[in-house]
């Protein structure tokens, strides 16, 4: 599986099976100049020296915190196939810091409900609070402080209806996308009448709407046999369930 923590655009199958190697020394001269921008009141991102692991980087943010030494850091670097060179190794790093565990804090205050796998085998999906990093989208695990996780499921609930989606129609099929995150196209079902109302107004009305659902690709509504014929013919893990059904879904 592809490491996604250094970014999207790296290496192809034959860089990840042949890599070059990341110098920690090369990646060092980066992060001393690239850390200190990433770096808000909120965001503490510093490189230290530890006696044992010698150069460390520090990432924390409110309750969170992320301790790894750059050696580690530069073979896993290597193992995605990232470009050794100051610009790959520059995007790579600023990537791997928005890919940070997301903050109570955060969740509370930007997260937004998606619809996500409930586990390795993908053969069911739920409710997840992810907290958007630019063009990612994080998910959001309660740390043992976190306090009424209800109350930040429901704000993330309200959040979603908000978040501005994509909606094509082909022929019988209603199609959702997000142009930037594809994670987020499944935000605007956590209201479920809204959709049902946009889908309308596009000019198909769909009071008994299935979707075909695979996290990370645009959503399909369809009747339930377009559905059903959807669902067989892809090519990779998805879930079909009826609309109602959405407000029932577990929390991940």
């Amino acid at each position: 599986m592809t490491d996604t923590r250094f970014g999207r655009a790296s290496a192809g199958l034959l860089q990840r099976l042949r890599p070059v190697p990341v110098d920690p020394a090369d990646l060092r001269e980066v992060a001393l100049e690239v850390l200190p921008e990433l770096a808000t009141p909120r965001l503490r991102v510093v490189l230290t020296d530890d006696r044992v692991d010698g150069p460390v980087v520090e990432v924390r943010e409110d309750e969170r915190a992320l301790r790894t030494p750059l050696r580690d850091l530069a073979e896993d670097m290597t193992a995605a196939g990232v470009t050794p060179t100051p610009g790959a190794l520059a995007a790579a790093l600023c990537s791997w810091v928005a890919h940070r565990p997301v903050s109570d804090t955060a969740a509370g205050t930007s997260g937004v409900a998606v619809l996500d796998w409930t586990g390795p085998r993908r053969a069911a999906v739920g409710w997840r609070v992810v907290v958007r990093r630019g063009e990612f989208a994080l998910p959001w695990t309660p740390s043992p402080a976190a306090g009424d996780v209800t109350r930040v499921r429901t704000a993330a609930v309200a959040r979603s209806a908000a978040v501005e989606t994509e909606l094509r129609v082909e022929g019988p099929v209603a199609l959702w996308s997000h142009p930037a995150v594809p994670l987020l196209a499944s935000a605007p079902f956590a209201a479920p009448a809204q959709v049902l109302d946009r889908v309308a107004g596009a000019g198909l009305a769909m009071p008994d709407m299935h979707l075909v659902l695979t996290p990370g690709r645009p959503v399909a509504g369809a009747v339930a046999g377009v559905a059903a014929r959807l669902a067989e013919s892809t090519g990779e893990p998805c879930v079909r369930f009826p609309w109602r059904a959405l407000p029932t879904l577990p929390w991940v």
